[in-house]
């Protein structure tokens, strides 16, 4: 048995208590500090256990000589592509529109067509959403922010 059933049997009992509203606007500032820590992650090129993320394959001798000096993810990373909403019942980071197909391929690792005329490659899982340590002691300080609010008025 978990050791801290019983604490989280009243936070769940507190959470309840808390208004409809009250419950939205928390999980909408826990999904907006979510998305910020995941943007950082993605900023260092890190997978959410810390390992960093898969290099990108050599282009061939045809394409441009050099380096490739940008960071991979830049734009996807963006508020723009990357939204963060909060329900009565969760918090939610989620890419949206045309690139939540690309980043389901990173994410997972899995096959896909770079454009239209090439064939198929096989990408590296290069994790963009997850959650990790700091991701859970985040949700905890706003949480006990939250509720420390509520219950003072």
């Amino acid at each position: 048995m978990n050791e801290f059933k019983p604490f989280e049997d009243k936070l769940a009992g507190l959470i309840a208590s808390l208004s409809p509203a009250a419950r939205r606007r928390m999980t909408a500032e826990i999904a907006k500090q979510l998305r910020t820590s995941q943007q950082q992650r993605i900023k260092r090129q890190q997978a959410p256990d810390g390992t960093p993320y898969a290099a990108r394959k050599r282009q061939p001798v045809k394409g441009k000589k050099g380096r490739v000096k940008r960071q991979m993810f830049t734009k996807l990373r963006t508020n723009r592509y990357m939204k963060a909403k909060g329900t009565n019942e969760a918090a939610v980071v989620e890419f949206t529109g045309r690139v939540q197909r690309m980043a389901r391929v990173h994410q997972e690792g899995l096959k896909d067509k770079p454009n239209r005329y090439s064939e198929s490659v096989q990408y590296e899982a290069r994790p963009l959403l997850g959650i990790d340590k700091t991701s859970i002691q985040l949700i905890e300080k706003e949480l006990l922010i939250t509720l420390s609010e509520s219950f003072k008025n």
